[in-house]
């Protein structure tokens, strides 16, 4: 319904409704018709199948398979001990599933915000008397009536507004109150933050009165239709998921394919059934690095922590390393890029030649400017633990801030010069007017928009007046114009014809909501990583594109558009142009997800920070979400996959860098564990190819895979951060986990597991003549080498440039892992459990020669640059 641009009359004629209201039985009937004034309630799924659809997930299916196999070899080989593998692998798949469903019952939480917001009740005329009634009761064609503090119960066309604003930041982005005009007929295609007739749902009224007449309800609100677009929203997959997926069907597909192969291979050479089947099933468990999905959520989880101590908190894991990837940053401007708070910067006093910047020591002339300025104001300033905190009109408060800088305290100016009388502001006069007693004079202080104070004014130079008020215009600053009048008596009567005639102008305040100091330097260091940020923000254009050039933003030929502007581009000529425009102002929310989704087509990873109910479906539909924790609604937070809690741009920074690191560790980790495991596969495969025999037993292999594989994979993902990761450009969407080598440098590594070992198994048999021993060596090179193998993952750079032993974690766990190897090596009762044998000591020494053969080797690759980056 377009009831902003109807005339009252159209609209109550539509509507078939009076200025008395409905009747109560017509209310009964629409009620019917148009159902509760409620936002639709999203289908809920219940906790069962929340979990089992946790178990959709390929890697998590192979888990399972490899569990059954574990469980069947524990069965025929009637060994107690050989249960721990499978019972782990289930522990670990259930506490996976757990994580999956508390983290979409968080998700959940974004429509119930929404309805939160609602107003419980309305004021309503309903056969001509004015009653209090459920807010769901409502329907189009009721009268509401509304006064400061109330919340906005349904969308509504003003029929009557005296001083009326509205505070709609939440809606439009816009950090002031929004001035309204009951008598306003707007065009039809005039923007939401625009219609100065009409008030929203959701909203509140800061300041006036007004009767309106409800013309949308529950879904059909423009509350409501962010609501449908949340609840329509697909989530997006992040790109460690479809990477992560992609690679369990690689390993599930290549454990089948090698378990056939030696299945295949031993029937023809000989072996039994039952033990040819044993060592396929050992092999295929081998392939599959099961503890890869919960060391990789454990190296997310820990950046989740680490991002928590930066004020970044996480809601969904997979979250972290996106926001590493980030190659677009769409930021709303009020209260993210800004600080949310009108601020008076800069004044003028009549008489000078230009503008003053506000400080704690301003010139007298300023001084006393603030002081008429605060004596005109009906706002607060109160304090908490040194915090300032403004109540009412953000214009008003940023006077009495600038004041209290000077030493102008507002209850001892209220107390010296008391107040007697008052002509509010409304929005017809553009100036509110007040009387007090300054030194004995009764004095008429009026303050005001320029252009309306200007025609009233008989003393000052309003030329210069004019050209400063224009200069500060063009610096998107809000202009107030104040001016004075001397009485030679009480007034008898206060009205504009007798207090706001014949004034003295006396100066002009210049106030803006200012960018963040932190966000400038913010923003310079996401361009240096590549990022691209974009200002998206429901405020003018004017003052979008000021603040968008203070901070950097919009430089160059880059462009500034208006929501109606790119209304009115084509899907073709807005995509030609995309990559010019930096700043989108008077935006509507599905404007937001357009250009979102713009970007998203160009193979960019995006994400949108933002604070307010109109950002939610953009966070949703980008990449990641990015909400405020302090001036955020519980909606964004609810929509998005990150909340700032101190509402810092200079925060998403170090979340970047931080994602960044947690993403290059689980490359080194997913390295690690696949060149560990390839290496298993190969000794089994030539051992069975040239030998005819297996090198190790399942229950050794298994306990290699979790021992020596889990706790050093898991220290080497809480590997600090590397400087330099900042000084690259963000990863392409389409790039692998396996990119700049790191797959080749994988399978060459796997190659050299797989010679060592196989040579160690060969030495072993050779010298003592037994397979046992020929095991032992195996499992002691195979375990060593891959314990010593986590330091060289740790960077590309040498161990002799990181330091040796400057990740703890990682030396306690390769010390844990030692003596748990050790244990089983050199502790009778647990070698004779593992199938092996104690060995000649000369033996251990060639095994640990052989294990430490991968230290040089990657020191010689790093030293010649050759190592994946």
């Amino acid at each position: 319904m377009n009831s902003h641009s109807q005339t009252i009359e159209e609209l109550q004629l539509q509507l078939k409704t009076t200025p008395q209201g409905l009747t109560n039985s017509e209310a009964g009937k629409r009620l019917k018709e148009y159902g509760e004034n409620r936002l639709k309630e999203a289908r809920k799924k219940s906790l069962l199948v929340k979990f089992l659809e946790q178990f959709k997930d390929v890697m998590v299916l192979i888990l399972l398979a490899a569990a059954a196999v574990s469980f069947f070899v524990a069965l025929s080989e009637q060994d107690s001990s050989a249960f721990f593998e499978p019972l782990l692998i289930l522990l670990i798949v259930v506490l996976n599933a757990i994580m999956g469903v508390i983290q979409e019952n968080k998700a959940e939480r974004s429509l119930e915000a929404l309805m939160r917001m609602a107003a419980p009740h309305a004021r309503v005329l309903r056969d001509g008397q004015e009653q209090v009634i459920d807010a769901t009761a409502l329907v189009p064609g009721d009268i509401i009536k509304l006064e400061a503090g109330d919340f906005v119960p349904a969308d509504a066309r003003l029929l009557t507004s005296f001083s009326l604003k509205s505070e709609e930041s939440a809606l439009t982005g816009e950090s002031v109150p929004a001035e309204k005009d009951a008598e306003a007929i707007l065009p039809i295609d005039a923007p939401l933050g625009d219609r100065t007739n009409c008030i929203y749902s959701g909203c509140s009224v800061v300041y006036g009165t007004a009767t309106a007449i409800v013309t949308e309800t529950g879904m059909s609100t423009q509350m409501g239709k962010i609501a449908g677009m949340l609840e329509g929203e697909r989530e997006v997959e992040t790109p460690l998921q479809q990477k992560l997926a992609q690679l369990g069907k690689y390993m599930g597909a290549l454990a089948l394919i090698i378990c056939a192969i030696i299945f295949v291979m031993g029937l023809a050479g000989g072996i039994q059934v039952m033990e040819i089947f044993m060592t396929a099933v050992s092999l295929a468990v081998s392939a599959i690095p099961e503890g890869l999905p919960v060391i990789v959520t454990i190296v997310l989880s820990i950046g989740v922590e680490r991002m928590a101590k930066r004020n970044a908190i996480v809601k969904k894991l997979p979250a972290v390393e996106t926001l590493g990837s980030t190659s677009v940053i769409c930021s709303d401007k009020t209260g993210t890029l800004t600080q949310n708070k009108m601020t008076l910067t800069q004044a003028f006093v009549n008489g000078e030649k230009d503008t003053e910047a506000i400080t704690a020591e301003n010139t007298p002339e300023i001084q006393q400017l603030l002081l008429y300025g605060a004596l005109c104001c009906n706002g607060s300033l109160g304090f908490e633990e040194g915090r300032e905190i403004h109540i009412g009109d953000p214009t008003e408060t940023s006077i009495l801030s600038a004041a209290h800088k000077n030493g102008i305290f507002q209850e001892e100016i209220k107390a010296k010069y008391p107040r007697t009388g008052e002509i509010p502001f409304d929005s017809d006069r553009k100036l509110m007017t007040t009387v007090q007693t300054i030194d004995g004079k009764i004095t008429a202080i009026t303050k005001g928009a320029f252009d309306m104070l200007s025609k009233r004014c008989v003393q000052g130079d309003l030329e210069k007046a004019a050209a400063i008020t224009q200069q500060m215009s063009s610096q998107a600053l809000r202009v107030l114009a104040i001016a004075y009048r001397t009485l030679d008596k009480e007034p008898e009567e206060l009205t504009s014809e007798a207090l706001e005639q014949n004034l003295t102008f006396l100066g002009l305040v210049g106030m803006i909501d200012p960018p963040r100091e932190e966000a400038r330097q913010a923003v310079t260091v996401c361009k240096q990583a590549g990022i691209r940020p974009i200002m998206i923000t429901g405020d003018h254009v004017i003052t979008a594109s000021a603040i968008a050039e203070q901070l950097g933003i919009l430089e160059g030929n880059q462009q500034a558009l208006t929501g109606s502007e790119l209304k009115a581009m084509s899907e073709e000529e807005f995509d030609k142009k995309l990559e010019s425009i930096s700043v989108y102002a008077r935006v509507s929310p599905e404007d937001k997800i357009r250009v979102v989704k713009a970007w998203q087509k160009k193979g960019k990873i995006v994400s949108m920070t933002g604070d307010g109910v109109n950002d939610a479906p953009a966070l949703k539909a980008a990449d990641i979400g990015c909400a405020m924790g302090i001036t955020g609604t519980d909606v964004a937070k609810g929509a998005a996959d990150m909340t700032l809690q101190d509402d810092n741009f200079a925060t998403i920074v170090a979340a970047v860098r931080e994602g960044r690191g947690i993403y290059n560790n689980i490359r080194k980790t997913v390295g690690f564990l696949l060149g560990t495991n390839i290496g298993e596969v190969l000794l089994v495969f030539c051992s069975m190819l040239f030998f005819k025999v297996s090198p190790l037993l399942s229950m050794q292999l298994l306990w290699i895979n979790l021992v020596t594989d889990s706790l050093p994979a898991i220290a080497l993902g809480m590997e600090p951060v590397e400087d330099s990761v900042m000084d690259t450009p963000p990863r392409p969407k389409e790039e692998g986990i396996f990119a700049h080598g790191l797959g080749i440098q994988v399978i060459l590594q796997g190659i050299m597991f797989g010679l060592l070992s196989l040579a160690a198994f060969y030495i072993g048999c050779s010298s003592s003549g037994g397979l046992k021993a020929g095991r032992t060596m195996a499992f002691f090179v195979l375990g060593f080498s891959q314990i010593l193998h986590a330091f060289n993952m740790r960077s590309a750079k040498s161990l002799l440039k990181t330091g040796i032993f400057t990740n703890q974690r990682l030396n306690l766990a390769a010390l844990v892992s030692i003596l748990l190897m050790a244990g089983v090596l050199f502790i009778p009762p647990l070698t004779q459990i593992f199938g092996l044998t104690t060995l000649p000591l000369g033996m251990y020494g060639t095994g640990l020669t052989l294990a430490l053969f991968p230290i040089a080797a990657l020191e010689l690759v790093k030293a010649l640059g050759l190592i994946a980056k």
